[in-house]
């Protein structure tokens, strides 16, 4: 799951910026495409904490003795419920893995940006406008087209990354409450430890022995998840977020791309159909968030 900082430094150079972006993107989906490839042998639950273990290893190595003090905050729940939220994102979108395609996944967890608008409307009182609404149901359109319900294809399975895109704008609108009341690092810190241990604690319950010749891709997979947060990091260090946010998008390409490369799939006609589509209702409703931003600066 991508993980935005917002209190970072002040942006300076846009192309920098959407080159990490691209870099993440990239490391992300080849992630993905690993796990795929691990989830029919292993549990995903073995996967989630590989995840995140990579992920609180880029923590300490890039805080070192700042790590502890992250660790005070007057919002010690509120975390728990984010990194609930997040956990609950990759172990949804990692279990959808072993049963639709990389592509398909893909293009449903990325419905998350309208859901967030939408939840920011019904929770944190931001404006819903009339083409703020037809976004959110443009994508849920494009949505019902990759899994078409009553066409023969539908599985129970194609729910979960749809459940993943659920938890992922919970874990955004939480993050947007908490922004302006915590430091990044100490959200990213809370993150990286409770997941672990959460993921960690399941180990017992859905361990299997890792076969010698599969290390290497757990390695890659616990790798990749760290290089693609400190890009992620660095993009949004170098590029202001509205320059970078919409080439996350670009995963649906990679995603589409690992899978013929790796697996000989190809995501069908409907599949493409309802990527553009909730590919086109995501930019939508980013370019009218960017101009309400735009608009709220010339104004204040």
């Amino acid at each position: 799951m991508k993980f935005y900082l917002s209190t970072l430094p002040r942006p300076s150079s846009n192309g920098a910026g959407i080159l990490f972006m691209l870099m993440a993107i990239f490391c992300f989906t080849f992630m993905d495409a690993n796990v795929k490839g691990l989830v029919d042998r292993y549990p995903a639950p073995m996967l989630v904490w590989i995840r995140f273990l990579g992920q609180l290893v880029l923590v300490i190595l890039l805080l070192r003795q700042r790590f502890l003090i992250q660790l005070r905050t007057r919002f010690f729940w509120v975390h728990v419920a984010r990194a609930a939220t997040q956990i609950g994102a990759t172990g949804f979108f990692f279990t959808s893995l072993a049963f639709i395609g990389l592509a398909e996944a893909t293009a449903l967890i990325d419905i998350n940006p309208v859901l967030i608008t939408l939840g920011a409307a019904l929770f944190l009182g931001e404006s819903l406008g009339p083409r703020r609404v037809f976004g959110v149901l443009a994508a849920l359109a494009g949505a019902m087209i990759v899994i078409r319900p009553g066409a023969g294809l539908f599985s129970m399975a194609a729910l979960l990354p749809l459940a993943g895109a659920i938890c992922y704008a919970a874990n955004a609108l939480i993050t947007r409450w908490l922004g302006p009341k915590e430091s990044a690092w100490t959200a990213m810190v809370f993150t990286s430890v409770i997941c672990t241990a959460i993921a960690s604690l399941s180990l017992p319950f859905f361990w299997v022995p890792i076969a010698t010749e599969d290390l290497a891709t757990f390695a890659l997979v616990g790798l990749l998840g760290t290089i693609a947060q400190l890009c992620i990091i660095r993009a949004f260090t170098l590029a202001e977020a509205a320059s970078v946010a919409p080439f996350a998008y670009v995963g649906i390409l990679f995603a589409a791309f690992w899978g013929v490369i790796l697996f000989d799939t190809y995501p069908d006609r409907w599949t493409l159909i309802g990527a553009l589509v909730i590919v086109a209702a995501g930019l939508y409703v980013w370019h009218r968030e960017a101009r309400a931003v735009r608009g709220n600066n010339q104004t204040g």
